[in-house]
């Protein structure tokens, strides 16, 4: 049964059962932008531009290169690059050539590297210069028939490619000096050859793979989520429906968020081709550059997480920077703090507002509104247009009405195809057309919906259910508190007892019972947290995500 939607009447405009979208595949998007906007500017890299045609040329002619080296319809090609021009133009010229993308976090070593080549059975990667070496020492255990291989310094502007060089023997000890030899290929050797020509391939827009998507693997292996073209357009024109007051050809993009995961992939790769919009791509976050970067280039749309906003804010010297020409940022990956949104909005006066989505959905089911409505802090705020979601019971299975709390499930047209080669996992979260999220929740009255927390992550103390996220924003509120995570730790009289991960405010002090005073003054005495650790800092996936299981694993004090 499909839940009602009692905030139908919410949606500006038209109506929440609808998403308009073409069936067009992803490399079309770039073919049309390229012939429609052909000198509209696409990329802005570090002082270097390069036009919708000018990317469009360079992904065909990659395509047609990956063709004459072997590369046919259905292959899979590895792409292990940061957010630089050469992963735009490398994620759209494997699709022209027919071939699925398959994303790999550069920061990965040499057994996380192996696993997804072997498993994903990528014919071929595209790399960085400085990653070549890791690369190299798996290839024989694989698959991969070919490695491509590019320099961060190739779409650099004069003078800044002359020294990076020595940029990078100061942070890595060394200047790769790669050749185009055997099966290693160099990219700008690729760029320099004639144009050849491109085979046209017939890709079916709801069944073909456009990418294979690996999870972060935080239960057990990775997997792979197999993402169509009809799932990445469709949750696209979702996002595009939501950001109306948004003009088509006028927007700029900061591309801070990695353009390896699918949400940086959705909000950058595909919706700045899709509305022409000139993607500000930054190669990796560091506060100082992103302030730079949003005084002089003035973005208007910024995609994030809580992390990314919060080292912002926190900047020393964020008072110094204009950062008036944000409309509209879009939070994810993370439950985001309410003072940050208050915080943020402040600052900027544009919205920020907290999203929800999963690899799994290609990836945003959930957002506040923008514009227009009441948005709803501490809400992951309503479902998207074309996108259906239900509070299912964990124990029975039924639909749970208003105010309880259930697992979140959710059917749209932006639902996986399911795991790659993996049929047992994929019965487990697919069920009757829902994807079940593992994630728990509950719905109000109006609509709005509740992110409590993972089902794994629930701390069961005295036979109390206590939800991490509740906890955390309670020590967001605290003064002195920059990040805060909240783990179950085992306890020989509770069972389990709640630890407190804190990371302070530069210049700022607290103290355990100074905080245990505070927060018991807030929320109840078995919510508390009964022990704390300040840290310098919390581990992160390359998402931003605070990465509670690695804080649990290794924080196993006992306590009451």
């Amino acid at each position: 049964m499909e839940t009602e939607k009692p905030w139908l009447a919410l949606y500006p405009g038209e109506t929440a059962k609808n998403v308009y979208y073409k069936a067009e595949t992803l490399p079309q998007l770039l073919r049309n932008a390229a012939k429609e906007y052909p000198k509209h500017k696409a990329i802005h890299f570090m002082g270097k531009e390069l036009t919708f045609k000018q990317t469009f040329e360079k992904a065909r002619n990659l395509a047609a290169y990956l063709q004459e080296t072997g590369i046919t319809k259905g292959d899979r090609v590895a792409v292990m690059l940061p957010n630089i021009p050469q992963t735009v133009i490398s994620f759209y010229a494997i699709m022209l050539a027919g071939a699925i993308v398959v994303p790999v976090n550069p920061l990965y070593k040499e057994r996380e590297i192996e696993f997804i080549l072997n498993d994903s059975g990528a014919k071929a990667i595209i790399t960085l210069d400085i990653l070549y070496n890791r690369v190299k020492s798996v290839q024989e255990m694989t698959s991969v028939e070919q490695i491509l291989v590019t320099s961060i310094s190739e779409f650099l502007p004069f003078p800044k490619n002359l020294f990076y060089p020595f940029i990078q023997k100061k942070e890595y000890g060394y200047i790769p000096n790669v050749k185009h030899e055997g099966n290693t290929h160099l990219l700008k050797n690729i760029w320099s050859l004639p144009t050849a020509d491109l085979k046209e391939i017939s890709i079916d827009f709801e069944e073909d793979l456009a990418i294979i998507q690996y999870t972060g693997g935080t239960t057990g292996f990775p997997k792979g989520v197999m993402l169509t073209h009809q799932n990445l357009v469709a949750n696209t024109s979702m996002c595009r429906q939501w950001l109306y007051k948004l003009e088509k050809g006028k927007e700029k993009l900061l591309a801070i968020m990695p353009l390896f995961h699918v949400y940086g992939m959705m909000t950058v790769l595909v919706l700045s081709v899709m509305e022409i919009y000139q993607m500000i791509l930054l190669p990796k976050f560091d506060a100082t550059t992103a302030l730079k970067t949003i005084e002089k280039q003035k973005p208007t749309v910024f995609p994030g997480a809580p992390t990314i906003y919060i080292g912002l804010l926190n900047h020393p010297d964020i008072n110094k920077y204009d950062l008036s020409s944000i409309v509209a940022a879009i939070s994810g990956s993370a439950p985001l703090p309410k003072e940050i949104i208050d915080r943020f909005e402040e600052k900027t006066g544009g919205k920020l507002v907290e999203g929800y989505g999963l690899t799994e959905a290609s990836p945003v089911t959930h957002v506040n509104f923008v514009w227009d409505h009441e948005i709803v802090k501490g809400s992951i705020g309503v479902p998207w247009p074309g996108t259906d979601a239900a509070v299912f019971s964990p124990e029975t299975g039924e639909e749970l009405p208003h105010g309880e709390i259930g697992e979140l499930a959710v059917k749209g047209p932006q639902v996986m195809k399911g795991y790659w080669n993996n049929p047992d996992e994929t019965e487990l979260v697919l069920k009757d057309g829902w994807l079940y999220t593992g994630d728990l929740c509950y719905m109000d009255e109006r609509g709005y919906f509740y992110i409590v927390d993972r089902k794994k992550d629930t701390i069961i103390a005295s036979g109390f259910n206590i939800y991490p996220r509740e906890v955390e924003e309670v020590l967001y509120e605290h003064p002195a508190v920059q990040e805060a995570a909240v783990v179950g730790v085992k306890d020989s009289y509770r069972g389990e007892t709640v630890k407190a991960f804190i990371v302070l405010k530069e210049g700022a002090q607290t103290s355990e019972d100074e905080l245990n005073k505070y927060m018991r003054e807030r929320i109840a005495s078995f919510k508390v947290p009964r022990i704390y650790e300040f840290r310098k800092e919390l581990p992160k996936s390359a998402i931003g995500k605070i990465l509670r299981r690695e804080l649990k694993e290794n924080g196993t004090e006992e306590g009451r």
